[in-house]
């Protein structure tokens, strides 16, 4: 099966799409730019979810859920955000089709046309907090911390399966505090329990740090962000978290009476991560022979494999299995039994292999008579015959040295990838290799600006969690005082 899939070294941007269908994650649907995600792919989502979900609610947040469509006119009431946003949106004119009287089939009914158009969410910050301005009155009524589970569409050109689709799956959080210190606490909290997931979950090591400002989101006065880096040394924005300031508190008139009997406009934040994750998630781990998915988050954890060569023996093999499997579901690990009788076991294995499954035991006649089992590890490409006594706590111990070895050796690449940088030539030159750039830059748009024109490269992040940034020196392209390093990478 891997021999349907080009190999990194030749194509990587074809290797992932070979990857992502040949796995059975999602395929392009009828409308463009749109995507079909697979039970295969969406089980995975779903196990993200339902983490995440989880951190959310652990940190006080629940869930609610607000209308696709947003009246046109909120998106103007805030400048910055409406022009973010203008060329994304997907714009809803009429409200009824009609039997086409010149032809088969219909069209869209003239009479039908909405007083006001109704914009497709690319985002949820306007109609949230024109309902939030129902909500609160009081310093009692806050803080507001709401997350919303939805779809949204932003109208893409250039698509690709997960990365970058005109509709996708996400998650919005929407707060709303009494205090700026509350809401910056509330932002910096968030994009903590982004950098959690990522790393314990997704084995993905990811960079935290601030945007600069012309990357922040629309209408932010701040966006936190973590930055990871795939194989192929590019940056993939993995999850943004924002200080709004009262923005659109004041947008929409959002205010609550102090204890003092003030009026005071409310401080907001939103943050989010979305389908974008799957991306990261192939292109991170994956590799020629198919997906390489972190135990904590793949949909079959461990499967087992019977060799069918003994038929009178079979019977006694899947009992055994289903003694093991019975044991690892009551911990919490998701089995599955592929006793399929028409395809060989090596196509079985190739096939589990292709779709990232971190643990695959085999069990034949032979393996009952000496009371083995064949186990092969995903992230290694490496197996080994052991004893069965006590498989259980084996198989349990070696999910977990697996999430942490492909951990551990996507954290060796981006580190190995991390080069500080302090002349322009060498700029050039390393930019063409990938990874990150660990460079000085003197802090203006001009500068930022220029050499994102002339090197496709752009600032992925101020660094808040390294002390390696933390000097002064030259920018690098314009040798203007500088006194910390920050991060350029050519992104996805």
């Amino acid at each position: 099966m891997a021999k349907q899939i080009t190999s990194r070294a030749e194509n990587y941007s074809q290797w992932y799409n070979d990857l992502v269908v040949k796995a059975g994650l999602a395929e392009n649907s009828a409308v463009r730019g749109c995507m079909v995600i697979k039970p295969y792919g969406y089980a995975i989502w779903e196990k993200m979810q339902r983490q995440l979900d989880k951190m959310f609610k652990d940190t006080g947040h629940e869930n609610a859920y607000f209308p696709l469509f947003i009246p046109k006119s909120f998106l103007s009431r805030e400048a910055e955000h409406v022009e973010g946003f203008a060329k994304e949106c997907a714009v809803v004119t009429h409200h009824r089709l009609m039997t086409n009287p010149n032809g088969p089939g219909v069209v869209v009914d003239p009479e039908a046309r909405l007083e006001e158009e109704l914009v497709v969410r690319p985002t949820s910050e306007t109609i949230i907090w024109n309902t939030y301005k129902n909500w609160i009155s009081s310093y009692r009524d806050l803080p507001i911390l709401v997350n919303q589970w939805a779809n949204v569409v932003r109208w893409e050109m250039r698509t690709r399966l997960f990365l970058r689709t005109a509709e996708f799956l996400w998650q919005e959080g929407h707060t709303a505090h009494a205090t700026k210190e509350e809401a910056i606490a509330e932002a910096e909290k968030m994009i903590g329990v982004y950098a959690d997931f990522a790393r314990n979950y997704m084995a993905l090591p990811v960079i935290v740090g601030h945007k600069t400002e012309s990357e922040r989101f629309a209408g932010a006065l701040d966006t936190l962000c973590i930055e990871a880096m795939m194989q192929d040394g590019r940056a993939l924005q993995a999850g943004t978290s924002h200080f709004l300031g009262q923005n659109f508190a004041k947008a929409f008139d959002v205010k609550y009476q102090s204890k003092d009997g003030a009026l005071e406009y409310v401080w907001a934040t939103s943050w989010g991560v979305s389908t974008r994750l799957m991306g990261a998630l192939i292109m991170a781990h994956g590799d020629d022979n198919g997906l390489v998915l972190p135990p904590n988050l793949a949909p079959i954890q461990i499967v087992m494999v019977p060799i069918f060569s003994n038929q009178e023996k079979l019977p006694m093999v899947l009992e055994k299995m289903k003694e093991i499997k019975a044991s690892l579901e009551k911990l919490g690990v998701s089995v599955k039994i592929d006793d399929r009788d028409n395809v060989r076991s090596g196509f079985k294995f190739a096939e589990w292999e292709l779709k990232g499954v971190p643990v695959r035991l085999a069990i034949g006649a032979r393996d009952l008579e000496n009371n083995t089992v064949e186990v092969a590890r995903r992230d290694t490409l490496t197996k080994e015959v052991v004893s069965a006594d006590g498989i259980v706590d084996k198989l349990v111990k070696l999910l977990d040295e697996i999430e942490k070895n492909i951990y551990n050796k996507a954290l060796s690449f981006r580190d190995s990838h991390l080069i500080k940088v302090d002349t322009w030539d060498d700029f050039k030159a390393k930019i063409e290799e990938g990874g990150f750039l660990l460079c000085h830059w003197d802090g203006t748009a001009e500068t930022e600006a220029k050499i994102q024109e002339e090197t496709k490269a752009t600032i992925r992040c101020i660094p808040i969690d390294s002390c390696v940034c933390q000097e002064e020196g030259k920018c690098v392209y314009s040798g203007r005082p500088s006194s910390r390093r920050v991060v350029f990478a050519r992104a996805y």
